[in-house]
């Protein structure tokens, strides 16, 4: 098919926007030609005429969205208490369809805002790529790896390193239509596991090509004494061979989770190593776990993407609010109001997740890249004067204003999945109504 639009924003590196231009998608639901359409081939297929913005999907770099029921518990508290208090006992009775439930009614609420594909650390995640594929979103899913009182349920983290490892064995990497699915390992955090499992994580990733996506040093009391017997978190995953092999980072795709508190020398460590960082600060700043030194990784040369963390931390699946949280925080720290432009933080949400991830083939509209497009309208009050306004102000509009509440359609791999803010393959009520009946068996007495 052929997308036409008076402005198309491939999100490359320059954040360029083209005007009166057009976007072909072949049938393996794959872009073919970008450009404008004055320079544009014959049409493959039929064409659709849209009226606003067409970009690339958002990236929602770190989420445990399957945890849409628990949210609002324990709102007032800070990560451990919450985490061990809260969350840790309430998921002690979710089941697979809890999780299934929860994840596709996440997914419907994440393509609503526009975010195409997310990276998943979670449990029983069967049902996980269940909702995926139902819901026709997309997700890098990463089981959870985890060593703490009540969770050996579950197994020991050996049978869950296992458990990855043959389901990837068997399936490969990325399967799925238009390879919706791609598997990693989740080793929740270094205060959860012991260094030998990290380091197990960590070469079977490696072996594979996988993506290993982790907890990082979130708040400053989590991995005390962590920091006591090694330095950091950074220069523990060093030592024991997590990040990579060498200085290249050959065979290691690793992406550490907030990464609030690092020194000087752990953000050396991440670059030196090419590690990614989901910068999640609406769930850093609920929490209280700090504010990251976003400025600086990006100085560092890390690719950085955003994360809206899980529904019950974050408690809202809109990335981007994190969009603009993230600019007004590098402000703020640096006192320097261009520390971070509305067209970097687009670019954060898109090609910059897609970096973080190891991945070229999201987040940007070019030739050969998934067919992952976000229409936005151009008839929300955000863009009162239309689309026809300089380049920056049309940035500034889009990011500062319009956000997911402008989101009108979206397709993943070239398949519509939103039509007029509506989901095409799943009713919303419907999955609404099955995610509350199961609500009060997780999070009552």
């Amino acid at each position: 098919m052929r997308l036409t639009a008076p402005v198309v924003l491939p999100c490359d590196e320059r954040c360029s926007v083209l005007r009166d231009a057009v976007v072909d998608v072949d049938g393996a639901g794959r872009i073919g030609y970008v450009g404008p359409s004055v320079w544009a081939p014959p049409a493959p297929g039929p064409e659709l005429a849209l009226t606003g913005i067409l970009a690339p999907g958002l990236v929602n770099t770190h989420a445990h969205t399957a945890m849409t029921a628990l949210r609002g518990l324990g709102g007032d508290l800070p990560l451990m208490r919450w985490l061990t208090e809260v969350i840790w006992p309430a998921e002690a009775r979710i089941d697979a369809e809890d999780v299934r439930v929860g994840m596709l009614v996440g997914a419907l609420e994440m393509l609503g805002a526009g975010i195409t594909t997310s990276v998943e650390m979670y449990f029983l995640s069967d049902a996980v790529v269940d909702a995926v594929l139902a819901a026709g979103s997309r997700a890098v899913v990463t089981p959870g790896i985890i060593a703490v009182p009540g969770w050996d349920r579950l197994g020991t983290w050996q049978q869950m390193l296992d458990g990855i490892s043959r389901w990837i064995d068997a399936d490969g990497i990325r399967f799925g239509p238009g390879e919706r699915i791609e598997l990693g390992y989740g080793p929740h955090a270094a205060y959860t596991l012991p260094a030998e499992a990290l380091a197990a994580a960590g070469a079977a990733a490696r072996e594979r090509g996988a993506l290993l996506h982790i907890h990082v040093a979130e708040t400053t009391g989590e991995d005390t004494a962590i920091r006591e017997q090694h330095g950091s978190v950074p220069l523990l995953l060093e030592r024991l061979g997590v990040l990579g092999s060498d200085d290249s980072g050959r065979g290691a795709r690793v992406l550490a989770a907030h990464a609030v508190h690092l020194s000087d020398t752990d953000i050396a460590v991440l670059a030196r190593y090419h590690a990614g960082v989901a910068h999640c600060p609406g769930s850093n700043s609920k929490l209280a776990s700090g504010i990251a030194r976003l400025v600086d990784l990006r100085a560092a040369g890390i690719a950085v993407g955003l994360g809206t963390d899980g529904p019950a931390s974050h408690d809202d699946l809109n990335l981007w609010d994190d969009v603009r949280l993230a600019a007004r925080l590098a402000r703020l720290s640096t006192g320097d109001a261009a520390a971070l432009t509305a067209a970097q933080a687009l670019l954060m949400a898109t090609r910059g997740g897609a970096a973080a991830i190891g991945r070229d083939d999201l987040g940007t509209v070019r030739p050969g890249a998934w067919a992952d497009l976000v229409h936005i309208g151009a008839d929300d009050p955000a863009f009162a004067a239309g689309l026809d306004v300089p380049d920056g102000q049309l940035l500034a509009n889009l990011v500062w204003a319009a956000g997911a509440r402008a989101v009108r359609d979206v397709w993943v791999a070239g398949e519509r999945v939103l039509h007029d803010g509506v989901p095409t393959r799943v009713d919303p009520a419907e999955a609404h109504a099955a995610l509350r009946s199961r609500v009060t068996r997780i999070t009552g007495p």
